[in-house]
């Protein structure tokens, strides 16, 4: 395993065309790599952050035809990098129809390493007429998944994940070092609580946790009727203590920091509550097995 891990973290601000925005994207990662990072990573909805559910229909793809991921996976192997998809809308043949949000790894030679379909749909009703209903468009994974980047065991999650610590808790013990958040958080949800998540997140598993994000309004000039998407930006990059090593602000940029790994085996030292479960019975009534990842 690798002692020190440098990575860049791309923030961006995704339309409903997936070509115009893909030559920034691909430019970003090139610095990145001009810069030393061994791996970079994009955010989520890298392809595509439409609000029209038909625009969606008509522009996505299934894996083996996205042009995002063909342009990631041959950038990586012209490179000779790893670089995490943050997420990429896909279509999936599911006879409902909804699509997956999935994140993929992809390893220097440029082949898939490691697939993770997001856990959790964010449903929601913010207030003041804004309400989101993720799981009409897509369907939600069904597994946790721990993949590897140069021997560093890497825990891959996505955006509203976040909030829900079992899934990270899981990750670590079964031996992530760094955990990804990529990421297009509200930004009402994003003030108030986007870095104190990734930060308890890094605390309570003792990992670097890696959090590319969408930043801004997302241009949707193909639906030039609905309300525009606008993200909260702030790339993060936490340690496992939970201090944040770097923010990358509200505007479409590049992020580099060199990850010193010892610093897990560190916190995990001083705070070892990973080794510490202890079974207990759950309140009357209640289903354990519903908050399981």
């Amino acid at each position: 395993m690798t002692a020190t891990l440098t990575v860049g973290l791309v923030q961006l601000t995704v339309g409903d065309d997936p070509a115009a925005h893909l030559g920034q994207t691909l430019d970003l990662i090139r610095q990145a790599a001009a810069r030393g990072a061994r791996w970079v990573l994009t955010p989520e909805a890298t392809n595509l952050l439409s609000p029209d559910r038909a625009r969606q229909a008509l522009i996505l793809r299934p894996e083996d035809q996205d042009i995002t991921l063909a342009a990631l996976r041959a950038e990586a192997r012209a490179l000779g990098i790893w670089v995490l998809a943050g997420s990429l809308a896909l279509t999936t043949g599911d006879p409902d129809g909804r699509f997956a949000n999935r994140s993929l790894l992809i390893a220097p030679d440029g082949g898939i390493a490691a697939r993770y379909d997001k856990l959790h749909m964010f449903d929601v009703d913010l207030g003041h007429g804004q309400s989101f209903r993720e799981s009409a468009a897509y369907r939600p994974g069904d597994r946790a998944v721990l993949s590897q980047v140069d021997g560093v065991p890497v825990g891959m999650t996505v955006c509203y994940d976040l909030r829900f610590p079992q899934l990270y808790r899981a990750l670590a013990q079964a031996g992530a070092r760094v955990l990804t958040v990529p990421s297009a958080f509200h930004p009402v949800t994003g003030a108030a609580h986007w870095e104190v998540l990734l930060r308890a997140r890094a605390i309570e598993t003792g990992c670097f946790v890696l959090a590319p994000a969408q930043c801004g309004t997302h241009p949707a000039p193909h639906a030039p009727d609905r309300p525009p998407r606008i993200s909260h930006g702030r790339s993060l990059v936490v340690d496992p203590w939970g201090r944040v090593l770097a923010d990358g602000g509200v505007t479409p940029g590049l992020t580099i920091v060199s990850l010193d790994l010892s610093a897990v085996d560190e916190a995990r030292s001083r705070i070892p509550s990973l080794t510490h479960d202890r079974p207990f019975a759950a309140p009357e009534g209640h289903d354990t097995t519903r908050d399981r990842p």
